[in-house]
């Protein structure tokens, strides 16, 4: 394990097991809230906010630009500052809590990782806050075994161009993308974004990545594994 100082993690589908979510339904829990008294309101608004954030991660693919919910918000001409924005924001949060749930697999496997001396860190391509997803990973107790995490709505850009992957290692405090390895479900994404910029990369195969994210791309891992679990004794002679 000489070779490598630092592991790193895709959070949805590699983390989180994958579960295919309707994000029409997510976008319904916010406007039922914000237009409570107004039913037919409430349909037409989340279903511009759905049609918003499915361009919003069609267009990364070109340019790979990060963007934040609150541009998603804007896309669809919705107001933050009703009165009702915040217990409406709530309610979406809570529909997406389902989807947040860190594998059993992972804990243990990164507490091995850990004892190997490497530093573990995350970098996921999110519109959603930071701290979202740092109060997700607290509750599963996982939190703490990460040198350092990075959101792509912190940052410029995400996945899978080279700065989203320069900060995760900057995070963890490593600076040769050689002595690292990246874990993500996405062959796009998280693979080729890996290896071009210098990283070794294996690929979490179990994710039904939705049609309008997909990018057909020519690139292999360099490792291959089927559960969490498998992670430790891959990594052993790398």
């Amino acid at each position: 394990m000489s070779g490598i100082e630092a592991v790193l993690f895709d959070w949805g589908g590699t983390l989180t097991p994958w579960r295919t979510m309707d994000f029409h339904a997510g976008w319904r829990a916010y406007t039922e809230v914000l237009h409570a008294d107004e039913p037919e309101r409430a349909r037409e608004v989340a279903t511009a906010l759905a049609e918003a954030d499915t361009a919003r991660w069609a267009a990364v693919q070109d340019g790979a630009r990060a963007f934040h919910l609150a541009e998603v918000l804007a896309d669809a001409a919705v107001d933050e500052r009703s009165e009702l924005h915040g217990a409406a924001l709530e309610a979406y949060r809570e529909f997406w809590v389902q989807a947040t749930h860190t594998d059993p697999e992972a804990a243990p496997m990164l507490e091995e990782l850990r004892g190997r001396e490497l530093r573990l860190g995350v970098l996921s391509s999110t519109m959603w806050p930071g701290e979202w997803h740092e109060d997700w990973l607290r509750r599963d107790r996982v939190l703490h075994l990460f040198d350092g995490v990075t959101w792509s709505s912190d940052l410029e850009y995400t996945k899978p161009h080279p700065e989203a992957f320069r900060a995760a290692m900057a995070a963890v405090g490593v600076a040769d993308p050689a002595r690292c390895v990246y874990v993500g479900d996405r062959p796009y994404d998280d693979i080729s974004g890996a290896k071009n910029v210098g990283m070794r990369a294996v690929l979490v195969p179990h994710s039904d990545i939705p049609v309008a994210q997909r990018v057909p791309v020519d690139v292999e891992p360099d490792g291959v594994i089927q559960r969490l679990a498998e992670l430790p004794g891959l990594l052993r002679d790398w």
